[in-house]
């Protein structure tokens, strides 16, 4: 599952504030009843940190489901490369991103440690949040309103 299609489809080139959270949200839901029905999925978002991916592990398991984080390592010139393919070939499907943009972004990426690639337990949730759950219905406001924690 991936938001940008639907972001485009939604909103056009423009990506209003908070409108993406909202649509995570909703697609991790569906994820986590696909889950429940034994169903595999791969989500192609929300994996950008380290909390985002204890949350999303912690889901997978609070419905029996296992959950596998595959990192794969891309140098910058690579990825400025896909992007820019991507971008010509299928713009309907995606957003434009400045060099600036990707560099930005690439800044705030934790790559996974040993723990996270292994299927070793989930971390206990920041302070101040009881649960993942909780947590991740912060992040993804949608969340608490369609999946019970």
């Amino acid at each position: 599952m991936t938001p940008d299609a639907w972001m485009v489809s939604l909103f056009g080139r423009s990506q209003p504030d908070g409108t993406r959270d909202v649509l995570e949200g909703h697609l991790i839901a569906l994820a986590v009843e696909a889950l429940r029905l034994r169903l595999s999925v791969v989500l192609d978002f929300g994996l950008w940190g380290r909390d985002e991916r204890s949350a999303l592990r912690w889901l997978a398991a609070s419905v029996g489901a296992s959950c596998q984080v595959t990192y794969l390592s891309v140098d910058r010139a690579v990825q400025l490369s896909r992007v820019r393919s991507r971008w010509e070939r299928t713009p309907e499907q995606t957003f434009p991103m400045t060099e600036a943009e990707l560099d930005a972004w690439r800044s705030q990426f934790d790559v996974p440690d040993a723990d996270e690639l292994s299927d070793s337990s989930v971390p206990s949730p920041p302070p101040g949040d009881e649960s993942w759950f909780d947590w991740a219905a912060r992040r993804w406001p949608s969340l608490r309103q369609r999946v019970s924690g």
